[in-house]
């Protein structure tokens, strides 16, 4: 599949040495591909020997603004190339601070730096706010939550990431919690990356049960009849939630009963 990736073939033609996994590029062109030929602002972090930036300017195209990020200060040389280069750490806050109030929004980045968990997670914190509406922040390299030397596990980006599917899912309009999130759209999972979109119209859409107002056929609803022993007359309990107050109890109820079953253990391994 490598030799038909258009990610690939640009890496290819980096002249500067340039260093990848092999499952990224379909991943690359998954995520990318929209991008291509568009007036866009494409952000990498960790430039490292400067191929990277090579192969994003033949990716995307001419018109693309192409930004690196990195600690060395050698990492200046390639602004005789055209692209534009900032030295700073990405763990930071200042740094990204001073970077947006340069730059402004962008529409990608991709965290290709140190791989910590502080890096990552400080990144996504300060830049997820200032990519616009339908771009995307792209972090390479997750495997390294699953390795030593990079962070405490308790705090992995994996760990973060997985707090943050709970933070968009919180905004499903009956739990008004407030610890819901309204920066992220959707979160992509892929082999070692992880790719956080942003579309705020969709953001900010209100959670709530719409109908279509079609013939109703009066249909039971049989979604408990799985769930609830047969010893259970689930006819009676249908005719019962219709009773105010009762279907919180019959949550409850749910809750104790579902959660004595043992089924699902094998799937948590």
């Amino acid at each position: 599949m490598l030799a038909t990736s258009e990610s690939f073939k640009s890496f290819n033609k980096s002249p500067y040495r340039s260093s990848k996994h092999s499952t990224y590029f379909n991943t690359y062109d998954h995520l990318f591909s929209q991008y291509k030929g568009k007036k866009i602002t494409f952000v990498e972090v960790g430039i490292l020997g400067g191929g990277s930036l090579f192969m994003w300017r033949d990716f995307f195209g001419p018109d693309a603004r192409i930004i690196g990020v990195d600690l060395n200060p050698n990492a200046k040389k390639w602004e005789k190339e055209g692209f534009e280069i900032f030295i700073g750490s990405q763990s930071d806050i200042n740094f990204w601070k001073a970077f947006f109030q340069a730059v402004g929004p962008i529409d990608i980045l991709l965290d290709d730096g140190g791989h910590t968990y502080e890096q990552q997670i400080v990144t996504a914190e300060m830049v997820l706010p200032n990519i616009k509406d339908e771009g995307l922040l792209v972090v390479e390299d997750t495997h390294s939550s699953y390795m030593k030397g990079f962070g405490r596990k308790k705090y992995s980006f994996i760990e973060y990431t997985k707090h943050f599917i709970d933070k968009i899912n919180y905004r499903f309009g009956r739990f008004e919690d407030k610890n819901a999130d309204m920066k992220v759209w959707s979160i992509s999972i892929y082999e070692s990356i992880v790719a956080f979109r942003i579309n705020k119209p969709a953001t900010g859409l209100l959670s709530e049960i719409i109908d279509n107002n079609g013939a109703n056929d009066n249909a039971q609803d049989f979604r408990d009849f799985d769930s609830i022993p047969d010893v259970v007359n689930n006819v009676f309990i249908s005719q019962l939630l219709k009773i105010k107050y009762f279907e919180k109890m019959y949550g409850f109820i749910r809750e104790v009963w579902n959660s004595n079953s043992t089924k699902l253990k094998r799937y948590f391994r």
